[in-house]
């Protein structure tokens, strides 16, 4: 009993020492997650498309928890963070419609999530940490006061459009509807709505659901070479070699947009920041499965990269 105890102690001893509390920005709510003792940077963590949530999780089948565990290993290494519901969503539902946002609303929330980690936490600036469509919005947010940098989480190096038809034409089982997205697609991309009166369900309300197709024509138009060649501040691009979403040509392209961009692949993680067997079918698994840890090294490196010394 006395050698258990020893053991349970010394466990204790050795875990990290983080406070997590509630933050608001305004209607906007999140959770800030902080180290005991020096604080040497805080990441704003912005999240991925559709309902996901300050966790990384959304009512579509995602439950794998990243952005909770990406927080912890943050914290782990010294460094906070805060994550967030997007508006209209989760503790944020107050903050307006979410089908009736664009890109700008997400920038201004951003901004307003720069303030408030500040005050927090006494941080000169903030590291703006995208997901996927979050890191179209922190590249759109990088010139904002108060940005100390960025990193790209599996984020396209393409407009919208491109990667969307990429991941349509991937599926063997979309070949049935393939050519009514494929013209959907065009329609969006020519800013014009798509007709989804003969389209069908499984599109007509889901990806090209109405509600949605004026936010989708506003991303579409947004290219992420282009902001980000626009933007001198530090930048990490972190991508996965067993990502299903986006794929090794899009961390390619932003990692060429300008010099000083760094790029860091994982080689076994996937979309949701996990390490994911080569099998599609195990790949996609994961997605549901909250007990697999953060890619292994993925914290430490984003850890790494911000709390570097800079002129």
């Amino acid at each position: 009993m006395i050698t258990t105890l020893i053991a349970a102690a010394s466990l204790a001893a050795a875990a990290p020492a983080v406070r997590s509390s509630e933050l608001a920005a305004g209607p906007l709510k999140g959770t800030l997650v902080q180290p005991i003792g020096k604080t040497a940077a805080t990441v704003l963590i912005l999240p991925g498309s559709g309902p996901t949530d300050r966790d990384g999780n959304n009512p579509l089948g995602v439950k794998a928890n990243s952005y909770r565990l990406l927080a912890e290993g943050l914290a782990a290494d010294g460094v906070a963070s805060v994550r967030i519901d997007k508006r209209g969503l989760g503790g944020s539902k107050v903050a307006g419609d979410p089908n009736k946002v664009m890109v700008a609303d997400y920038v201004a929330d951003t901004r307003a999530w720069i303030a408030a980690a500040r005050a927090a936490t006494g941080a000169r600036c903030v590291w703006l940490a995208g997901h996927s469509e979050g890191g179209l919005i922190a590249l759109a947010s990088a010139g904002e006061k108060d940005v100390c940098g960025l990193v790209l989480l599996t984020t396209g190096g393409r407009p919208l459009g491109q990667i969307i038809r990429e991941q349509l034409r991937a599926n063997p089982a979309n070949a049935p509807v393939l050519p009514q997205a494929e013209a959907a697609l065009a329609s969006l991309e020519g800013g014009q709505r798509a007709d989804v009166s003969a389209m069908h369900p499984a599109l007509a309300r889901g990806l090209f659901n109405p509600a949605v197709q004026d936010f989708l024509i506003d991303l579409m138009r947004q290219d992420p070479v282009q902001l980000l060649r626009g933007y001198r501040g530090p930048v990490l691009v972190v991508s996965g070699g067993r990502d299903l979403q986006v794929g090794k040509a899009d961390a390619a392209a932003l990692a060429a947009a300008r010099p000083g961009v760094v790029a860091a692949e994982f080689a076994n993680m996937n979309h949701v920041l996990k390490d994911a067997p080569a099998d599609r079918a195990a790949n996609l698994a994961t997605y549901a499965d909250p007990s697999l840890p953060l890619a292994a090294r993925l914290a430490e490196r984003i850890a790494a990269f911000v709390k570097a010394p800079r002129r």
